[in-house]
């Protein structure tokens, strides 16, 4: 954990850039702690929104009735209010230290904040079906997304050739093209209502465009990072190596394999890329399993919420194929998938990490002189019993709308707030423990 530091002390009394051959520098630095502190304070008040939400659409969850106002509400508060800002923070504390350059413009990143806000006002657009708010905040979103593409790919074309880097430029790369992809499916879909495009129904557009968000942005994107991430901060050995980014390209074909086959109704393509998708992150996720196995340290949430996730992706894929082979309805089936994708894998996974980085960006921009040990800017236990609750709370929303029970669902919904509630104490109780101005 400490390299993530000492690689991004840059600009400070007493420190000095290490110099490329060909000019530059060796390493870059992460965004200023309190451009993450809002990031991820925005995006935990967006997921507490969504949870709340949730709860409140228990009858609805209950009835399968993904389609119904408050289940959409949620849905787009997840995607839209939680995961830009989360993932977008996130993106910019490891990327430039791990692709060895720093953002080329910062103040794009501030301007981009903002603007990413726009996620809060598409969520009740959709929802409440109101033009005023949802294409204004698309517009906001877009442009806001538009920004953060722009610096990631520039961190991908400026980093250091011929030089060890822990990232796969590859990876971040399909991540980026997939969350553009998102964007126009979301822009199509969400434009023509209820009215099938290029004839294929807009229902199975919504899967689509699912699929692409949950597994090409951001399975990709966690896949890319993890690989490096998961060991660095369980303090675990790293994993040799690689000439080629096999994992990440075999996703993407997997993805789109699998997109292509619900778009034509094709239950063979769908399972084909199904298949090439649960084998690539089940290689992720063995990985993942040897480096709890492995660790110097006590678990903590971030790897607690990988293996959770893990296990939340494999029963949404038993749950996919069993829908697909017609053993479970869609009707009763749909629900839970997107709970066990969305929910439990896609925004568990971020959430897990959320505090941990923020903790270690106090550490990284703490003033010059005596600093303290990471442990005592991070409430181990809180984010532990958070990661236990949103992982309960999870399984008994899905295990709920299969077999139709509102108290369980219900149940599951109260955990989640919990877990909201924790994550937001956790981060809290991190940041007021930072430096003095």
């Amino acid at each position: 954990m400490a390299s993530l530091g000492v690689m991004s002390m840059r600009g400070r009394p007493g420190t000095k850039a290490v110099p490329l051959a060909g000019g530059g520098r060796a390493v870059g630095g992460p965004i200023a702690l309190g451009m993450l502190g809002a990031f991820f304070g925005l995006a935990l008040l967006g997921f507490a929104a969504a949870a709340v939400v949730l709860l409140l659409a228990a009858p609805d969850l209950a009835a399968r009735d993904p389609l119904a106002l408050r289940p959409v509400l949620a849905v787009h508060l997840l995607a839209l209010g939680f995961l830009p800002l989360a993932v977008t923070g996130a993106s910019f504390h490891l990327l430039p230290v791990m692709l060895r350059n720093d953002v080329g413009h910062p103040r794009r990143l501030r301007l981009a904040l903002p603007l990413l806000l726009g996620g809060f006002l598409v969520a009740p657009g959709i929802a409440w079906a109101v033009p005023g708010l949802l294409w204004p905040g698309a517009a906001l979103l877009s442009a806001g997304l538009g920004m953060v593409l722009i610096e990631l790919l520039g961190l991908v074309r400026n980093a250091p050739g011929g030089r060890t880097l822990v990232v796969s430029r590859v990876g971040v790369t399909l991540a980026c093209l997939h969350v553009v992809a998102a964007l126009v499916l979301g822009a199509v879909v969400f434009s023509r209502g209820d009215d099938p495009v290029a004839g294929v129904t807009h229902d199975r557009w919504l899967l689509v465009h699912l699929h692409v968000a949950v597994l090409g942005w951001l399975a990709m994107l966690i896949l890319t990072v993890g690989r490096t991430l998961g060991p660095m901060l369980a303090v675990a050995p790293t994993f040799p190596a690689r000439r080629w980014p096999v994992a990440e390209c075999a996703l993407a074909v997997g993805v789109w394999t699998l997109a292509t086959g619900i778009a034509v109704s094709s239950d063979a393509l769908a399972l084909a890329g199904g298949a090439l998708v649960v084998v690539t992150l089940a290689s992720f996720a063995r990985m993942m399993a040897g480096v709890a196995r492995g660790r110097r340290l006590p678990i903590e949430a971030p790897l607690a919420h990988l293996l959770a996730g893990a296990l939340f992706l494999a029963q949404a894929a038993v749950l996919g194929a069993a829908m697909l082979l017609g053993v479970v309805s869609a009707q009763r089936g749909v629900v839970a998938y997107v709970i066990f994708l969305l929910l439990g894998w896609a925004c568990g996974v971020t959430l897990g990490h959320l505090g941990k980085l923020l903790s270690l960006s106090l550490w990284v921009w703490w003033p010059p002189g005596p600093r303290p040990k990471q442990d005592a800017l991070y409430p181990r236990m809180v984010w532990l019993v958070e990661a236990a609750a949103f992982a309960v709370g999870v399984e008994l929303l899905a295990i709920g709308s299969i077999i139709g029970t509102v108290e369980l669902v219900q149940a599951g919904g109260v955990l989640v707030v919990s877990a909201a509630a924790l994550a937001l104490l956790g981060a809290g109780a991190t940041w007021l423990r930072r430096a003095p101005a």
